[in-house]
């Protein structure tokens, strides 16, 4: 007997593996390495917490901040509760239930015209069920339960990493805003003793109308760009406001100058490990792997149910020695569909095309993820070398602001070239606070293009 039981057992698990035989797994290609610019190592930039990425204290709290009050991110951490919750109920569902009944009704019948009949039944009893899981059905459906709620962490690990890159950019956004409303104060001093100035030699005869006129236009057109960049600014603040959960108000923050970056070189590690890292990537791996417990759940519900029932308890005419009238009830009820038209397989054939869907989804994931990490490390090395060239440019256009002015003074040249040498170091003075600006936000998206900002 206990032979024969056994030889059922191995049986019936050996056909639920054949639930989802006819899955293909998918086609992964990984690359050798992530880039042929970098350092190709096991340590990664993505490995480290932001704060050990860039010294700024200050955009660390803010961070900080963010994690803990944006309201995206806590509305999804409530998802993923919700999610859990729900796997426990399923996974629970393999085990036995028991239920508690008890009622007392009273029927009168008068079938025949003769006196009428009273029947009176008093009830209270335990209920015992439990579902044998022969074809595997119940665990193809806790497996989806599973794979629903991994694929909710993982959107919740994809929100904290956008999140803290959208906190560092809008940062990085501010503070170079504010080292151009820096740049355009400053000129605008420059523009007014120039102004002071061409008015004096105007005024001596030394020069005609015209550059203190040329000069009076640069102060006023620099001066213009003031009330757009004091919105561009109120606008980022408000944003970072929100971002943390907080309503507008003043953001403190650093300059871009003070901006450190703690790493000397471009680490990016191996590209096993961004398939690891990315949430993107895990999610659409749960989502297969949810799609293929449809496959076996279908392919499961096409053969029997068996299902033990057992109640125990007391049945009575009245309460009159009710305690004196046990009851016991036992039944196994083996349920299975004979003809239903072909659509429990058509189920089950459908649940094929879905997983092949997915899978295909993934495949794509992957090859974004990768193309999404190629084109961080590109346009990183990009910004940075454009940085050092703006940098040069800058010395230099200074060089020919002083060079311009001394050569004006002693009448080698016209007030225009002047304008011209300052108009040119102001543009420079922009470009390379943006080009530094431009840096970090690259580091930012390759920071996030590696999986970087999230719990391990």
């Amino acid at each position: 007997m206990i032979r024969n039981i056994i030889y059922i057992i191995l049986t019936l698990t050996i056909i639920s593996g054949c639930a989802t035989s006819k899955c293909v797994d998918p086609d992964i290609n990984v690359p050798d390495s992530l880039t042929m610019n970098a350092e190709n190592d096991s340590l990664c930039i993505a490995d480290l917490a932001w704060m050990e990425l860039v010294g700024d204290t200050l955009l660390t709290d803010m961070i900080q901040r963010a994690l803990t009050y944006n309201k995206n991110l806590l509305a999804a951490s409530a998802r993923i509760r919700e999610y859990e919750k729900l796997y426990n109920v399923q996974k629970k569902a393999m085990l036995p239930s028991l239920d508690f009944d008890a009622y007392a009704d009273r029927e009168t019948n008068n079938k025949t015209g003769a006196k009428p009949v009273e029947e009176v039944e008093v009830v209270a009893k335990l209920t015992l069920s439990w579902e044998a899981d022969l074809f595997g059905k119940l665990r193809w459906s806790g497996k989806q339960a599973l794979a629903r709620y991994l694929q909710k962490v993982e959107t919740q690990r994809a929100i904290q990493m956008q999140l803290i890159a959208n906190v560092a950019t809008a940062y990085f956004e501010l503070v170079a805003l504010d080292k151009e409303m820096q740049i355009v104060q400053s000129t605008i001093a420059t523009r007014q003793e120039n102004v002071k100035q061409a008015k004096l030699r105007f005024d001596g005869g030394l020069v005609s109308e015209i550059p203190y006129q040329q000069a009076k236009v640069e102060l006023a057109k620099t001066a213009a760009m003031l009330p757009d960049l004091k919105h561009k600014i109120k606008m980022k603040e408000n944003e970072l406001s929100f971002l943390t959960g907080a309503l507008p108000s003043k953001v403190s923050r650093s300059t871009i100058e003070s901006q450190i970056l703690k790493i000397d070189t471009l680490l990016v590690g191996i590209p096993s490990d961004v398939l690891k890292r990315r949430p993107d990537v895990k999610n659409a791996e749960y989502a297969l792997q949810e799609a293929m417990a449809a496959v076996g759940y279908n392919w499961a519900d096409r053969f029997p149910r068996f299902v033990i029932g057992l109640e125990g308890g007391f049945e009575n005419n009245g309460f009159k020695g009710f305690f004196n009238a046990p009851l016991t009830y036992m039944i196994g009820e083996l349920t299975s569909p004979i003809f239903s038209f072909g659509k429990k397989k058509a189920k089950y054939q459908a649940a094929l095309e879905a997983y092949d869907a997915q899978r295909f989804k993934y495949e794509e994931t992957i090859l974004q993820a990768f193309r999404e990490v190629d084109n961080a490390i590109t346009a990183y090395l990009a910004e940075k070398e454009t940085a050092d060239l703006m940098l040069s440019l800058k010395t230099a256009s200074q060089k020919y602001v002083e060079l311009a002015r001394f050569q004006y003074l002693n009448g080698q040249i016209e007030y225009i070239d002047v304008l011209d040498a300052q108009r040119s170091h102001f543009n420079a003075e922009i470009d390379y606070s943006n080009a530094i600006r431009d840096r970090y936000l690259a580091l930012i998206s390759l920071y996030k293009a590696l999986g970087g900002g999230i719990p391990r």
